[in-house]
């Protein structure tokens, strides 16, 4: 019994030292694992912002103390003439002011570390939406504060995410010093502890102004997104208002359409319905979106006296447009003439805007005479109506005008069969004119008081110095007077040509050469130089 008891004793012995020989190998191959751990965490949390603020927060408390060194020790050598001394006051200076530009650099840091960090941006004010533009930058706002919202929650992950690696370390560390308590420094152990602990008082810090930023976040949120479906609202409510505008401008332009039958007054109709559908919409946008429509109309009373100076020709030319318009003294598609700088323009009218009438310009007897030139668009501003006189030639119902060709003949020829035989032809050609003039004379008489609608042709004779003049008169068309014109002129020609006793007159001039003796045959009271 003794025997086994002292075997069994043997064994124990010889089993707890073999432990002990084995258990100092398995501490240092558990320690080194946990310094490559270490080593890991510290190399992963070198970036973290969290970390780099903190520790320039160390490095500005670290700079003041050896600041405040610095300073103590200069004082000590302010008194002193030592040689020696004063290199070292002079070497103490420089790195005084080494330290205080670094200070000054790192003084943000100077209270707390993380004040940039825990403070989230600046939520601005609502954006006012009263109009749909604004829905734009109403929809911009929410997304700038979402960002701002997410941002913030970023740091904070990134914080707690540093606090949990933080704790790790510290086991880490823990637990070597429980392994070997010569194989870490305690003191950074407690350094550790201290940084973590800064970071979980920031982190509760940052949770709850996280937690109030939210919900600003949120309350903004919801103003601005009831403000922007409030505006949709608005702005789809005038959107069937101005399409029930359109609709019904739609529908009387149909009706213009199907009960005008004149091109010209359904052409003048669809610009003054245009007109007055532009200007209600233009009223019900201003009054839908003008939150203060008496400020508006106050500003424009004050506006108005220099506006009226200023604009005076482009108000002129509106109220001339509504005189136009509303007037009927010019239609699209009339013929007019007007003068500018003494030269005359005639043409077809064939757009009156609001600001201007436009003509282009057609070969009439003016361009004949007087321009030599014609095809032009030209451009003539409304207000014209009230200082330039416009002649129309095709006012109301009017599509006619007079015209007249003036045949000169010699005095001896035979002037009464000249005037039937001018009279005759002018009657042939211009027949269907004088018919259509007296039934367009007849039609205005509703509109002003006519005395004298006699349209058939009218002859008259002159003396001229030249000879007797036969001036013939007829009604022509407004648009193509040159047409009958050009026609009654060769007419003319070849009728008084075959007459043997009518002598057409024209330019002449005698010569007289030497002491030539004048010809019995030319009156005495005749200058020499005349018209035969």
């Amino acid at each position: 019994m003794l025997k086994k008891l002292i075997l069994l004793a043997f064994i124990t012995h010889f089993a707890y030292a073999e432990n002990n020989a084995t258990q100092p190998l398995e501490n240092t191959t558990k320690i080194e694992s946990l310094k490559q751990k270490i080593e890991l965490i510290e190399s992963s949390i070198k970036d973290n912002l969290w970390f780099k603020r903190y520790g320039n927060y160390i490095a500005y408390q670290k700079l003041i103390d050896e600041l405040t060194s610095v300073d103590a020790e200069l004082k000590k050598f302010k008194s002193t003439k030592d040689k020696n001394a004063l290199e070292r006051y002079e070497k103490l200076q420089s790195k005084q002011e080494s330290l205080e530009k670094q200070a000054e650099l790192l003084h943000e840091f100077k209270n707390t570390p993380f004040s940039k960090l825990i403070e989230p941006a600046e939520i601005e004010s609502y954006p006012k939406v009263n109009n749909p533009f604004a829905i734009i930058s109403a929809f911009s706002y929410i997304k700038k504060i979402k960002q701002s919202s997410d941002e913030y929650k970023i740091r904070l992950d990134r914080l707690k995410s540093l606090i949990a690696k933080f704790q790790e370390l510290i086991l880490a560390q823990e637990e070597i010093i429980q392994l070997d308590p010569t194989a870490f420094e305690t003191s950074i152990l407690h350094e550790n502890q201290k940084e973590l602990n800064a970071f979980l008082s920031a982190d509760e810090i940052a949770s709850t102004t996280y937690s109030l930023y939210v919900k600003k976040v949120e309350e903004a949120t919801i103003r601005v997104t009831q403000d922007i479906k409030i505006q949709m609202k608005r702005a789809f409510d005038i959107g069937i208002i101005v399409a029930i505008v359109i609709i019904f401008t739609l529908l009387f332009k149909f009706i213009a359409k199907r009960y005008i039958q004149d091109n010209e007054r359904f052409y003048m109709a669809n610009k003054v319905i245009n007109f007055l559908n532009i200007t209600l919409i233009v009223i019900i946008l201003l009054f839908s979106y003008i939150e203060n429509v008496s400020y508006l109309v106050t500003v424009l009373g004050f506006a108005s006296a220099g506006i009226a100076i200023a604009m005076k020709d482009w108000f002129m030319s509106i109220l001339g447009w509504m005189v136009i318009i509303f007037g009927g003294s010019l239609h699209v598609g009339d013929r007019v003439k007007v003068k500018k700088d003494g030269l005359p323009y005639v043409g077809d009218i064939i757009d009156i805007s609001l600001l201007r009438i436009t003509i282009l310009e057609d070969i009439t007897l003016t361009s004949y005479l007087e321009n030599r030139r014609s095809g032009r668009v030209i451009f003539i501003p409304n207000n014209y109506i009230f200082t330039t006189l416009i002649s129309n030639y095709t006012h109301g119902t009017l599509r006619t005008v007079w015209d007249g060709i003036d045949i000169f003949i010699t005095f001896d020829s035979n002037h009464k069969k000249a005037l039937h035989i001018v009279r005759e032809i002018t009657k042939k050609y211009s027949k269907g004119y004088t018919d259509i003039a007296r039934k367009q004379l007849n039609l205005l008489r509703n509109q002003y008081s006519l005395k004298n609608t006699n349209v058939e042709p009218r002859i008259y004779s002159f003396i001229e110095p030249q000879g007797m003049c036969i001036s013939a008169w007829y009604m022509t068309n407004s648009y193509a007077a040159l047409t009958l014109r050009s026609t009654l002129c060769s007419e003319f020609i070849e009728a008084i040509n075959k007459e043997d006793d009518i002598t057409i007159a024209y330019p002449t001039q005698n010569i007289n050469l030497g002491s030539q003796r004048r010809p019995k045959d030319i009156p005495p009271e005749l200058p020499e130089k005349g018209i035969v």
